[in-house]
Order: C-alpha cells, then sequence, then structure tokens
C-alpha cells in the first residue's frame, strides 16, 4: 500500500521495553526493533520452549535481556524505574487455548493480573508516551455458530467473551485495558501517555515451538520423520506470518507516540480474506512445501476451540494505512524456509534478519 511504512529514523535512539522478549513473537520484534536503532530491554520469564527462537537467534547479544514475572508488580516498577522506556509493548502472556483448560488459574493470573500490572506500573511511571498491549483475535464473544469462511468478520466493537479460558482471559484484559483508559483520562492526556490494544490473527513463522499449535506440531514431525495427527481439521483461521502483524504494531506505535489519544483504543491485524482458510488447507500447503510431510486425521475427543474465526482489518487499512502484504503461500514459504534452515543447521539469526529486511523492502515499495 503507498505510504505504508516502519520508519527507521523514528526508532533510532528510542527507549522501549518489550514484555515476553523470550516468546516465539516476542523474539521477532526485539531482532526487528534492534535493526531500526531502538535501544531494547526485554521483561520476560525465561524461554517458554527447548528448543526456542529467543536462544537459537541469539537475541539476548542485542539487547538488555531482564528476567522477571509480570504476576509481580515491584518487579515491572523496578524495571520501568531503571531503564525509563519512551515505549512499552506487553505481549507477555500464557498463550495456548489447551494449556488454558488445564492450568485456568495461570492463566487469567499472567493475562488479567499481568495485564493489571503493567497498566498500573505506568500508571505511577513519568517519560512514557506510548503502550501498546497485545491481547488476542480470541478475546471476542464467538458463538460459534459461525461455521463458514464468509461469516461476519469480527470487528473492534464487537463484545468481548470466549468460551476457554484462554480466549476469556483475553476478553477480560481487553476490558482492563479500556477501564484504565477511561477512569484515568485525565491523567494519560496530562501525562502524555497513549495506550492501545491489538488483536492478531494466527501468527505462523520460523521459530515457533509452542506446544498443540499446528505450525511447531507439523514441523517437529516433519523434522523427525513422524506423522503429524490433525486435530480440527475444518476449522478456519485467519493466517499470517509475523511480521504482519508486528509492522502493524510498529506503525501504531509511531502514532501512538506523535498523535496520542486519537489512536488510544483497540485494533485488529489479521491477513486478507482470502487467506482466512482450513487448517486441513494449510497443512496441504505445507506438505506440498516440505515434500515428505506425513499427516493424518485425529479422532480423539479434544477440547473445544472455536469452528471459524476471522477479523474485519478495515479500521488498521483506512486509518494507519496499514495491510498485510505477503499472500498465505508466501508466508508458509517464508516459514518452512526457516524450518528447513533450522534443519540444516544454518545460522537462524541470519536467517531471521534476512526475512526482516525482505519485509522492510516489501514496506518501501
Amino acid at each position: 500500500m503507498e505510504g505504508m511504512e516502519v520508519t527507521p529514523s523514528f526508532w533510532q535512539g528510542k527507549h522501549v521495553l518489550l514484555t515476553g522478549h523470550t516468546g516465539f513473537k516476542g523474539s521477532w520484534l526485539a531482532l526487528w526493533l534492534h535493526r531500526l536503532g531502538a535501544s531494547v530491554t526485554g521483561f520476560s520469564l525465561a524461554p517458554p520452549s527447548e528448543p526456542n527462537l529467543f536462544t537459537l537467534a541469539n537475541i539476548h547479544q542485542c539487547i538488555a535481556d531482564v528476567r522477571g514475572d509480570i504476576r509481580e508488580l515491584a518487579a515491572l516498577n523496578t524495571t520501568i524505574a531503571q531503564h525509563r522506556p519512551d515505549i512499552i509493548i506487553h505481549m507477555a502472556a500464557q498463550s495456548l487455548v489447551r494449556h488454558s483448560y488445564t492450568h485456568p488459574v495461570e492463566t487469567y493470573a499472567t493475562n488479567v493480573m499481568g495485564t493489571v500490572n503493567l497498566l498500573e506500573a505506568v500508571r505511577h511511571a513519568n517519560g512514557v508516551r506510548a503502550v501498546l498491549i497485545v491481547t488476542s483475535d480470541k478475546c471476542y464473544e464467538n458463538s460459534d455458530s459461525i461455521i463458514a469462511p464468509s461469516a461476519k468478520a469480527f470487528s473492534e466493537d464487537d463484545p468481548m467473551g470466549g468460551h476457554d479460558p484462554y480466549s476469556s482471559s483475553k476478553g477480560c484484559a481487553e476490558l482492563v485495558i479500556k477501564a484504565y483508559r477511561d477512569a484515568y483520562r485525565s491523567d494519560w492526556i496530562k501525562k502524555g501517555t497513549a495506550i492501545a490494544s491489538a488483536r492478531a490473527g494466527n501468527v505462523i513463522g520460523g521459530g515457533d515451538w509452542a506446544e498443540s499449535r499446528l505450525i511447531p506440531d507439523a514441523m517437529r514431525a516433519a523434522i523427525a520423520g513422524n506423522t503429524l495427527r490433525l486435530r480440527n481439521p475444518n476449522a478456519i483461521r485467519p493466517w499470517q506470518h509475523v511480521l504482519e502483524p508486528l509492522s502493524g504494531y510498529l506503525m501504531l506505535l509511531e502514532k501512538l507516540y506523535c498523535d496520542g489519544q486519537a489512536f488510544a483504543e483497540g485494533w485488529n491485524f489479521g491477513p486478507k480474506a482470502s487467506d482466512t482458510i482450513s487448517v486441513e488447507r494449510v497443512v496441504k500447503q505445507m506438505a506440498l512445501l516440505w515434500r515428505d510431510m506425513k499427516w493424518k486425521y485425529d479422532t480423539d475427543t479434544h477440547p473445544h476451540e472455536a469452528a471459524s474465526l476471522t477479523l474485519d482489518c478495515s479500521n488498521a487499512q483506512q486509518i494507519l494505512g496499514w495491510e498485510p502484504l505477503l499472500t498465505l503461500n508466501e508466508a508458509l514459504a517464508w516459514t518452512i524456509n526457516w524450518y528447513k534452515g533450522y534443519k540444516n543447521h544454518a545460522d537462524l539469526r541470519a536467517l531471521c534478519e534476512t526475512q526482516i529486511d525482505q519485509y522492510q523492502s516489501l514496506l518501501s515499495t
């Protein structure tokens, strides 16, 4: 899209606090921010899986790596006071639907009270200009009667909800963000702080090793020569490469920093409608790209997951000038290329940087 860009000159020298920097999306964003010239402080628990992108790409070499728990307000207060960020991006979360069924208390404590703690720390801090809190496309009340890809897409003003603890916790986090924005609006204006939330689709890309997630499960099976068991082949999801929503986050943060309250709201960042497709179609395309990937239907009983999920991203497109640049086939090709690099012992930091630079070039055209 003409005029769509992430501005390196804006990010040069900015002090950014990124929670959840040891996770999949956090690692990609930390590396991109570093390449843009930002000074990044990460605040997170240890990497959530083994292997993990944070370690494989040596992300610790380019940021200040602070280990801490967002459920501990004092630790957040201390980190913000010491590192004095201009911008805060909150990505730390319990991010797995199936994990939330067996660990609901951890899920709510992390996703809801962690968000409260972050906002409370910012409320008592000085100098923070822009705050972006990343939630999920699953924050919306989904009746699950929507079973076709042509169904109405969720827009930012649809009600929050959630059938499972994870989805519910993200809906709760959105309500917390709105309450803090509304209740302390005069304080935020006086301090010059603008707060927004971001809701992305099913993010894919190299370096995701989470349990019970389609791409990591498929790649673990393919690399080991095993057969992928496909749980919900007909589920419809908005698939997008990790760099797509991250570009939206960065563009939104530039607006928040410069124009403040005009952009302090919730924003959807999802793929083109044509890339909101079934799990089975994604796996079939991956099998073509990997060539020797095997899969079969899993007929066991599994916890409930929504049948269909589609995002309306017209606000981001019309107001921010953002839109997805990669087709799903391109996103899958970039993803498969990364995992082939992993299998062949490539320099994964360099591979990530190459993909970031390629995407940055697409933004500039």
